[in-house]
């Protein structure tokens, strides 16, 4: 039997719920990988072992009492910081905000705790959650744990290298622009971007309501290194919040049974030039899919550019005028260096072209929905590139730039707020990588199905980091 720290969170729950082993020793092992490796890799920034070493005595006496359990019950988890946990900062990986305490929890935390779990840590995030690494002045770099010098990814970089490394199967993350997928691509594990409106967002710590372009972008979702994690964690995190006035009570699994699903398959690079390795993962991932009995047809997509145009020209003018006087008075030179750039990027709106791109987005969320209702799912590139180095984004707006033109399968899906999930599939030089598959709305299930499907062919791709361990 491989170590506890190891093995899915559909296992640990079904493991502690027939009393194969405790919910204290699951925890036991995890702290144990943690403190292995975590000194070196700094992906969880906030210690909850004494906190958690409760939760999993009291997860364990439930049990003996024959209580109902949750369907986390006993599992360890991680949150991102940059989300509220009652009591706890909520710093979002700025100095000054170290002393912002949170007066509850989040939504998302709330779910997670009902369903049982037991939270051991919070995961680093880069100032204000919005660079593509993970580096802060608050609590430093998150590393790799494939390559010192790859990035983790971001902003959930932290959850991402904690789900590579083992520090439990199920890592808390979110997703504006790619904060989810960037981390799963880098770290060589899976993620679903959920759609907008599926899972409760709420931070009681914020002073103000975001602006619509960030609410109607932003999501919450989960990282793990086994696709049936994410769709546990995915059903859990989904459970409403009066919060939350945009979230929807859709099905997650009770959709009709799809007959003969067609895959469309893009391998569009509007330009960039895409390398040659990330095309054949994504030619091997159809025939998989093909062979796994999916209609898989390359043919032409609505274009993603027109989206991602739309996140570099207008969701980027809001962010300058809701966040930028925050990032200067309290972000690092850095992080005022890379907003510069974003600035750069696209040909940013004044005021009524704001208003003009919020009502076209519509436009282009239509042009995609009648795509999906002939094909439910796309398969694409997420980054059209090797993975770039830690702190690529920072040493030049050429760089940022290539990242950014690189990516625009990740951050164009956002602006439709259009489910998505990352899978890996390999090693592109050197380092991990991985292709998206994009669903319709709320159809999260169909992307999870495809997913188990190619894990079925490729097995858990984070074994095989564990196995250079002792080779």
């Amino acid at each position: 039997m491989s170590e506890l720290w190891q093995e899915s969170a559909v296992a640990l729950a079904k493991g502690i719920e027939d009393k194969q082993f405790s919910a204290e020793e699951v925890l036991d092992s995890v702290l144990a990988r943690i403190d292995a490796l975590n000194p070196h890799l700094n992906a969880i920034v906030y210690d909850y072992r004494d906190s958690a070493r409760a939760d999993a005595r009291r997860a364990d006496a439930a049990v003996a009492r024959g209580d109902v359990l949750g369907a986390l019950h006993g599992v360890p988890v991680t949150i991102k910081e940059n989300v509220d946990m009652a009591g706890e900062p909520t710093p979002n990986g700025v100095p000054a905000l170290a002393s912002l305490i949170a007066t509850d929890d989040s939504p998302v935390v709330r779910n997670l705790r009902a369903a049982g779990a037991v939270i051991v840590g919070r995961t680093n995030t880069p100032e204000f959650s919005l660079r593509a690494t993970t580096d802060n002045p608050l609590h430093g770099r998150t590393r790799n744990p494939w390559d010192d010098d790859a990035s983790p990814g971001g902003s959930s970089g932290g959850a991402g290298s904690a789900a590579a490394a083992g520090f439990g199967p199920v890592h808390h993350g979110n997703d504006i622009g790619g904060s989810l997928r960037f981390p799963s691509f880098a770290c060589g594990v899976s993620t679903v971007k959920p759609t907008f409106g599926r899972v409760p967002a709420f931070n009681p710590s914020a002073g103000a309501e975001r602006g619509l372009l960030a609410q109607l972008m932003s999501v919450q979702g989960a990282i793990a290194r086994h696709v049936e994690d994410l769709r546990l964690a995915t059903s859990v995190m989904a459970r409403g919040d009066a919060h939350d006035p945009w979230w929807v009570p859709a099905p997650l699994y009770d959709w009709p049974r799809e007959q003969d699903v067609k895959i469309a398959v893009t391998k569009e690079s509007h330009g960039y030039p895409i390398h040659p390795d990330v095309l054949a993962a994504i030619d091997t991932t159809a025939e998989q899919l093909r062979e796994a009995g999916y209609v898989v047809e390359e043919v032409e997509v609505p274009p993603v550019h027109k989206p991602a145009t739309g996140w570099l020209d207008v969701a980027v003018y809001e962010i300058r005028e809701t966040l930028d006087a925050v990032a200067r008075e309290y972000g690092s030179e850095t992080i005022h260096k890379i907003f510069d750039w974003y600035y750069e990027m696209g040909d940013l709106v004044d005021a009524h072209g704001y208003r003009e791109g919020v009502a076209d987005r519509t436009a282009l969320a239509r042009e995609w929905n009648l795509f999906l209702d002939r094909y439910p799912l796309v398969l694409t590139p997420f980054l059209m590139r090797p993975l770039f180095d830690w702190n690529e984004d920072a040493r030049s707006a050429a760089h940022t730039k290539d990242i950014f033109q690189a990516a625009i399968y990740s951050f164009g899906i956002n602006y439709l707020g259009l489910p998505a999930g990352v899978f890996p599939t390999g090693m592109v030089a050197g380092r991990p990588a991985g292709v998206q598959l994009v669903g319709r709305r709320f159809r999260e299930d169909l992307i999870l199905e495809a997913m188990e499907c190619l894990q079925r062919y490729n097995g858990v791709f984070a074994h095989s980091l564990w196995e250079r361990e002792h080779s």
